[in-house]
């Protein structure tokens, strides 16, 4: 999942601690980054859901994979409807602000969709940086009254998967405020951080 790289409209946590123009050329270059490493990958098809639908057409991020608008609604809604709307099989769902995902994590998740119902990939501060479905026999419905960008966004995913298999991927934290950069390391920083 993908959002035009506005400032003042992507990353506006992270905006709040290194300027707007930052924050944006931060997830544009993330976003570059994440693309290119798993479009290469010909385990699955890559495909970038964008936001807004109007955005479809960008240069500002990536051509790579089929694009697709996310659709109205709230975050919930908009996963929701790529789960009932992609093609059969399983599918992963990723946000594009953890740089540092690799094409082996991705492959463990699928694989965990082999044995559970869903897959989710925890982060420290109570949400998630991956959620998957196998999607059959039918598509759970995970993402309804979930409290989005908040220490209860994991929990509450989970209480709607009551009754089905969950399967877990490592914990990885994703960058929301300007403190998560540091844990990029000063290398990988640089590289996703324009400078002032």
């Amino acid at each position: 999942m993908l959002k035009e790289p506005v400032a003042g409209r992507v990353k506006t946590r992270l905006g709040r601690g290194v300027g707007a123009v930052r924050a944006a050329g931060f997830y544009r270059a993330a976003t570059r980054m994440l693309v290119a490493r798993l479009a290469a990958d010909p385990r699955w098809r890559l495909v970038l859901a964008i936001a807004p639908d109007a955005a479809l057409a960008t240069r500002a991020l990536p051509r790579a994979g089929l694009r697709i608008g996310q659709g109205a609604g709230d975050l919930g809604q908009r996963m929701q409807r790529l789960l009932d709307r992609l093609p059969p099989g399983p599918v992963i769902i990723i946000g594009s602000d953890v740089p540092t995902i690799r094409p082996a994590e991705i492959a463990v998740a699928f694989a965990a969709l082999g044995g559970a119902d869903a897959v989710i990939g925890p982060s420290p501060d109570g949400g998630y940086w991956l959620v998957g479905a196998r999607r059959c026999p039918c598509v759970p419905r995970a993402f309804a009254n979930v409290r989005w960008s908040s220490p209860q966004t994991l929990a509450d995913t989970l209480a709607n998967l009551d009754g089905r298999s969950v399967a877990t991927v490592p914990t990885v934290a994703d960058v929301d405020e300007a403190d998560d950069l540091a844990r990029l390391g000063p290398a990988l920083g640089r590289l996703v951080l324009p400078r002032r």
